[in-house]
C-alpha cells in the first residue's frame, strides 16, 4: 500500500444516511443527520442536548490548505498523511482539558472513530476570535508600517519582530461578510474592535451584551491552559484562532461553547521552545508549510495578493509539490499531536472502511 491510499482526500461521498447535502469545507465535510436519527442517538447515548437538537457527523479530511488553496503532491498523494487524526486528536485533547477545568463545553458529542466526532448543532457567533502572545506574521507587518492600533487596541512603541507582547491581546475579526455595522467593511475577515461587537452585537450573533465578557473570558483563558501545558513541553503558543457558538442542553439552558478546533497546528502559530531562545523561529505549525510554499515559487507575490487569487489557484492546481514535503508536514503534525496527547497515533491503511464500519455498526447511520 502506498502512502497516497493512505490519505483520506474526499471525505464528502460516504453514504451516510441524511436528508440534507453535505456541506464540504477546506478539510472537514459535514453530514446533517435526519431528525429520527438524531433524536435516536441523543436517548441511545444519553448526550445532554435538546431532544430535537439536530446532529451531524463530521468527517475530517487528510488535506491541506494554504493560502486558501488546497495543495497536492507527486505520486498522487492528495493531502498528508495522519493529519486529520493529529488535528482532531489535539482539539479533543483541549476540549477534555477546557470541559475538566469547568471552562465551557464543546459542539463534539462523540468521538466515533479518529477522523470523525458527532456533533451537535450550534449557533456561531460571527467573530474569528484570535488572541495573540506574540508580535509575528500579519501583526508585525503592520506594525513595522507604522501601525499602531489593532482592532482598537494602542500598541507600545519600540516592540521588535517576534517578541512577546506585554500582554495577551484579543483581536477579533469578522467571520463570513456582516452588513450594516457602521466603519466594517462588508468583506470576510475584517479587524473589528471590541466598541465594534458591543455596538453591533446582535450583528455578531451574541445574544445579549453580556456574553461578550463571557466569550473573552473563554477566549483568555483557554489560551492560557494550552499555553501552560504547550510550556511544559518547551514549545511556545505564539497565537490561535478560536470560534464560539449557542447550543441548548437537555434541561432547555442556553449556553456559549466552543466550536471548530482549538490549539492546533492548522489554527495557532507554535514555536519550539528551545530555538526561540537561541533565536530562532522553528515553526511547529502550519506556517512552516506557508512559508516553504513562498520560498519554493519564483513569484512568492502571487501567494500573498488576494487580487491574484485566478493565479494562486492555478499554482496549486499545476504544481504538485515534491512527496518529501507532505511527509515534513506530516512529521510536524503528527509528532505534535503525540507530544501533546502522550498518545501514538494510530494512521489508518484504510480510513473510509473503517469510518463507514463502525459508522453502520455502532450507531446505526450507514444502510
Amino acid at each position: 500500500m502506498s502512502l497516497a491510499d493512505k490519505v483520506l482526500a474526499v471525505n464528502d461521498d460516504l453514504p451516510i444516511r441524511s436528508d440534507k447535502p453535505v456541506h464540504s469545507g477546506k478539510v472537514r465535510s459535514v453530514y446533517w443527520l435526519t431528525d429520527s436519527d438524531s433524536r435516536r442517538l441523543i436517548e441511545e447515548n444519553n448526550y445532554d442536548v435538546a431532544p430535537d437538537a439536530p446532529l451531524a457527523i463530521m468527517v475530517i479530511s487528510d488535506r491541506i490548505s494554504a493560502f486558501e488553496c488546497i495543495w497536492q503532491a507527486e505520486g498522487g498523494m492528495r493531502g498528508v498523511p495522519g493529519k486529520g487524526a493529529a488535528l482532531n486528536a489535539i482539539s479533543n485533547h483541549w476540549f477534555k482539558l477546557f470541559r475538566e477545568q469547568g471552562l465551557a463545553e464543546s459542539h463534539i458529542l462523540d468521538v466515533p472513530h479518529p477522523l470523525v466526532w458527532i456533533v451537535q448543532k450550534a449557533k456561531p457567533v460571527m467573530i474569528e476570535a484570535i488572541c495573540r502572545q506574540y508580535i509575528t506574521g500579519s501583526m508585525w507587518r503592520a506594525y513595522e508600517k507604522g501601525e499602531r492600533v489593532f482592532c482598537g487596541i494602542q500598541m507600545v512603541e519600540g516592540l521588535g519582530r517576534d517578541e512577546k507582547l506585554p500582554e495577551l491581546l484579543i483581536t477579533p475579526s469578522t467571520k463570513g461578510i456582516l452588513t450594516g455595522i457602521p466603519g466594517v467593511p462588508e468583506v470576510d475577515d475584517v479587524n473589528v474592535s471590541r466598541a465594534d461587537i458591543e455596538n453591533n452585537y446582535v450583528a455578531f450573533k451574541f445574544s445579549n451584551p453580556g456574553d461578550i465578557d463571557i466569550y473573552e473570558k473563554l477566549l483568555s483563558e483557554g489560551f492560557s491552559v494550552i499555553s501552560d501545558e504547550l510550556a511544559k513541553l518547551d514549545q511556545v503558543f505564539v497565537d490561535t484562532k478560536f470560534e464560539f457558538g449557542y447550543v441548548t442542553d437537555r434541561a432547555g439552558n442556553d449556553k456559549l461553547i466552543y466550536m471548530d478546533e482549538v490549539g492546533t497546528p492548522d489554527s495557532s502559530r507554535i514555536w519550539d521552545g528551545p530555538s526561540y531562545r537561541d533565536g530562532k523561529v522553528v515553526e511547529n505549525s502550519k506556517e512552516s508549510f506557508r512559508q516553504l510554499l513562498l520560498g519554493h515559487f519564483p513569484e512568492p507575490e502571487i501567494l500573498l495578493d488576494k487580487n491574484r487569487m485566478d493565479e494562486r489557484t492555478a499554482l496549486a492546481r499545476d504544481n504538485p509539490l515534491p512527496e518529501s514535503v507532505m511527509m515534513a508536514v506530516s512529521n510536524t503534525y503528527v509528532s505534535l499531536s503525540e507530544k501533546i496527547t502522550g498518545q501514538t497515533l494510530e494512521i489508518s491503511d484504510n480510513p473510509k472502511a473503517e469510518i463507514l464500519a463502525v459508522l453502520r455498526e455502532k450507531y446505526g447511520l450507514v444502510d
